[in-house]
């Protein structure tokens, strides 16, 4: 049993990947809350939109510990999100501050829908991404 940088990539993916979850899951509670008429929709995209930056960040942080330790498949199957994220984030609602949803356009109810699908296909892909992780760490931990 060795300790490798690809180890090391599956390790930080775990604990990067555990973060999403909980973003994916903050995310679908917050539109339910909007769908709801909990909340208001400027206080909910003002704790949104704080929130998507960092999302992309931790995701391609740990794409590119995958790339460093030639983990090519693991790589291939977050290329899709990755440039999903780069497409919405580039067709994002104009603005004054970083972020993807405008309080103006938010409660219109195709705009809520697509949200709010797009928060349960995130989820999805961060539980099976999980999954699969644990499933390259432990096999990069006792192959080598």
């Amino acid at each position: 049993m060795a300790f490798n940088f690809a180890a090391f990539s599956y390790i930080a993916a775990l604990i990067i990947d555990a973060f999403l979850i909980f973003f994916s899951i903050f995310h679908v509670i917050a539109f339910d809350e909007l769908k709801t008429d909990y909340k208001n929709p400027i206080d909910q995209c003002n704790s949104l939109n704080p929130l998507v930056l960092p999302e992309y960040a931790l995701h391609v942080l740990f794409n590119l510990l995958f790339l460093f330790a030639g983990e090519w498949f693991s790589l291939a199957i977050n290329i899709p999100l990755i440039a999903y994220h780069i497409w919405r984030y580039k067709n994002r609602p104009v603005m004054s501050g970083p972020g993807l949803y405008d309080p103006t356009s938010i409660m219109n109810a195709d705009v809520l829908a697509k949200c709010q699908r797009e928060g349960w296909i995130k989820l999805a892909v961060y539980l099976l991404s999980f999954f699969y992780y644990l499933y390259g760490m432990i096999y990069s931990l006792i192959s080598t």
